[in-house]
């Protein structure tokens, strides 16, 4: 290797150097724990084929019956003082309780069933702070996640396709289960108030847009799922 090879070699790594020094220095790393409410889409705004919207023209509940509670964390990683990336896991489950809009049992009773939704979004997300490091900081940004969720229908049902020598449609107690890992997008704002050296207090909103497949070849009345919607969470940001 040539003098002058050796030369630039080593003025580019004092470069490099250079700026990863500066970039750790940068850097800030905290932990963020959120609690809050996951709300699924409403009617309009749904798959057309979705197994939700198919239910409702056969058994009585409310898609705002699926609304719940939601928790989750972050690893977080500030880029300067206008950027940061961070690692989030979250935790959403809801059982909705359902009967049969137009049908009753033999005796009279109401036929019972559970709809379950879970959700577990793992997600990669930037966030842009356009006035830095300040007293009150809003943010907004997006980014993606993997999704991974299992949908169940369990209870008694209804066979239309047989009749007892009553006239009456058989019923059945069964399970229908489906599951899977699916990508999505999710795009959120927001605003924390730091205290001490630490700490940061703040409210965020982050939307999700996000389906799954259920299969009508597993016993549901519809192909998709659409597991898209609005989480709102209070946020509790640790610095080390």
């Amino acid at each position: 290797m040539s003098r002058s090879a050796r030369r630039t070699g080593f003025a580019a790594a004092v470069i490099v150097a250079s700026v990863l020094g500066a970039g750790s220095a940068l850097a800030q790393q905290s932990v963020t724990l959120t609690a809050g409410q996951f709300a699924v889409k409403g009617f309009d705004s749904r798959l057309d084929r979705d197994v939700l919207l198919e239910n409702l023209n056969v058994f009585a509940f409310r898609l705002d019956d699926f609304n719940g509670g939601a928790v989750g964390g972050s690893w977080d990683l500030a880029l300067g003082d206008h950027f940061e990336m961070s690692l989030g896991l979250g935790f959403y489950q809801r059982t909705v309780p359902s009967v049969y809009n137009d049908y009753v049992d033999v005796d009279g009773s109401e036929i019972f069933q559970d709809f379950r939704l879970r959700i577990v979004p793992a997600t990669a997300t930037i966030r842009f702070l356009p006035f830095g490091d300040t007293p009150v900081q809003p943010y907004f940004g997006g980014g993606f996640g993997l999704y991974a969720w299992r949908y169940a229908e369990f209870g008694k049902f209804i066979d239309f396709s047989a009749v007892d020598r009553f006239g009456s449609f058989d019923t059945f107690n069964d399970r229908f289960v489906a599951e899977g890992t699916d990508a999505g997008g999710v795009v959120l704002g927001g605003v924390r108030i730091p205290f001490g050296d630490r700490y940061a207090f703040g409210l965020e909103a982050q939307y999700h847009e996000v389906s799954g497949v259920v299969g009508i070849d597993n016993g549901f009345l519809e192909d998709e799922i659409d597991l898209g919607g609005l989480t709102t969470q209070v946020t509790f940001q640790v610095g080390f």
